[in-house]
């Protein structure tokens, strides 16, 4: 027996949402969590000015999964401007998303005062 036609049914059965409830519940959770992020990244890119601003919001538009919004954090982050009234709150949005989403990572990503 040829193994590519089950290995086709089982990928299309799996894309269409197909499996166990636990399986379907998985997915809508972390499909959930990465819309949330990407609103709150997309809040954040709003607010800063100029060509980097319009460069950040085209990337965090395009974004697909959570991993490519992990990427942009840094350039985010450092592009906010301090003196913006958001600037507090978009910092601390950002930072509890990607602790929510990667909370494998074993240390937070906000600053710790020493």
């Amino acid at each position: 027996m040829n193994p590519a036609p089950f290995e086709s049914a089982l990928h299309q059965a799996a894309s269409q949402s197909f499996g166990l409830p636990d399986e379907r519940l998985a997915r809508v959770a972390a499909r959930r969590a990465f819309v949330e992020m990407k609103h709150a990244f997309m809040r954040a890119a709003a607010d800063i000015d100029g060509t980097v601003g319009e460069m950040l919001q085209r990337k965090v538009r395009c974004a697909t999964e959570a991993v490519e919004l992990w990427r942009l954090r840094a350039v985010l982050l450092a592009s906010l401007a301090p003196a913006h009234e958001r600037t507090p709150l978009h910092r601390w949005e950002l930072h509890r998303q990607l602790d929510s989403v990667f909370p494998e990572r074993g240390a937070a990503t906000c600053a710790v005062p020493l």
